[in-house]
């Protein structure tokens, strides 16, 4: 099969032919036909700040078909479309089992392990000497092996080219408005961070009936393309002398009903929380802060009753809840196109990387096969 290996951080993948083994116990193997390229491959694939391990299979943005099932595995046949997903849902731990969470004590996303859980193996190989997975899913491979628990099946109508980018960002996004911030009709939201899942939890708020979605960040350039997405104003922080949330709370007479930060900059996360209202203010985190990055304000911001939440992929069990969000799409309820800017073949999927180095668009499909 065919797959692109990164050899060391930052350097072009490279297309390769790798052996990828038979599914194992709770395993199963699908044929990727279109996969995306989200930041945090790039981040990875730089090994900036993280432990780099390589040679490594990326991706994990992607759509395609069970190829084959390995033992103990009756959920899913041959056939089947599927979303892997860089989480899970093994369905028996604590967290699978309560309402309120999707952080799997077994299947939570693990960037630093490169091999499966069955045995502690690769499934890749290139002349008998192993490649390593990442978050479980490495779909940049015509080929890959997923825990079942992290593969989620889907309408076998729905058009995987659209619904593959459903798989991390842009549900993330939505899933931080639409089940975490959960505004009302008619509420005002600040959402910090135009790229892709800044836009997708802009997307929630327009279909939650918000009223003003104001939008937070550096690059002005976003802000036109922001409009499709329902951000009806838009705010740059080096436009102003004082700090942003005091500008948002002058707009909006005290604050935004909610704010939802989607950068990872931990000075964005703290004035996403001191933006909104007190007294019923809810500030939701997304994006996710360097190692060492301290979150710091004063206590009297929650003692005035403003609310604090985190989001793991916008709170979505991804074998139970996935398919409800591709039934969206399917309904007319949710587009996906106006995500995607960019579609290159497979071989071509350096051009991906440049397009999201330069910061050029949001999401670029990448077809395999082609």
């Amino acid at each position: 099969m065919l797959a692109a290996v990164a050899w060391e951080a930052g350097k072009p993948l490279s297309i390769e032919e790798v052996e990828v083994a038979p599914p194992q116990a709770h395993e199963v193997r699908l044929k990727i036909l279109f996969t995306s390229l989200c930041h945090t491959d790039v981040y990875f694939w730089e090994a900036k700040g993280q432990t780099p391990l390589f040679p490594r299979i990326f991706g994990h943005e992607a759509g395609g078909i069970v190829e084959s099932v390995g033992p103990g595995v009756t959920d899913f046949q041959p056939g089947d479309q599927v979303l892997p997903v860089f989480t899970g849902e093994c369905g028996d731990c604590s967290h699978c089992k309560s309402e309120e969470s999707n952080m799997c004590d077994l299947l939570r996303i693990n960037t630093d392990r490169g091999v499966m859980l069955t045995d502690g193996k690769s499934r890749f190989s290139i002349k008998g000497k192993p490649v390593y997975h990442f978050v479980g899913t490495s779909t940049f491979s015509e080929y890959t092996v997923c825990h079942v628990g992290s593969v989620a099946k889907i309408n076998p109508a729905a058009p995987l080219d659209k619904v593959c980018i459903l798989s991390c960002g842009v549900s993330t996004g939505l899933g931080a408005a639409l089940n975490v911030a959960k505004p009302k009709k008619g509420h005002s939201v600040a959402v910090f961070g135009l790229g892709a899942v800044g836009l997708a939890a802009a997307e929630g708020a327009r279909l939650s009936g918000a009223s003003r979605i104001i939008g937070v960040d550096l690059n002005p350039i976003r802000f036109n393309e922001a409009k499709r997405f329902g951000v009806t104003e838009f705010v740059n922080p080096k436009d102003h002398k004082k700090p942003v949330q005091e500008v948002i709370a002058e707009m909006t007479g005290g604050g935004v009903d909610r704010s939802i930060e989607c950068t990872g900059n931990v000075q964005a996360m703290i004035s996403a929380f001191e933006c909104v209202h007190d007294g019923w203010g809810v500030a939701v985190l997304v994006g996710v802060p360097n190692k060492d990055d301290v979150f710091k304000t004063h206590p009297m911001n929650l003692l005035n009753e403003r609310t604090l939440k985190g989001t793991f992929f916008g709170n979505y069990k991804p074998r139970t809840d996935l398919p409800g969000v591709v039934e969206k799409y399917m309904n007319k309820e949710l587009e996906v196109e106006k995500f995607i800017t960019h579609s290159v073949p497979f071989t071509e999927i350096n051009k991906a990387f440049d397009y999201m180095l330069r910061g050029e668009g949001l999401r670029c499909i990448i077809r395999m096969g082609n």
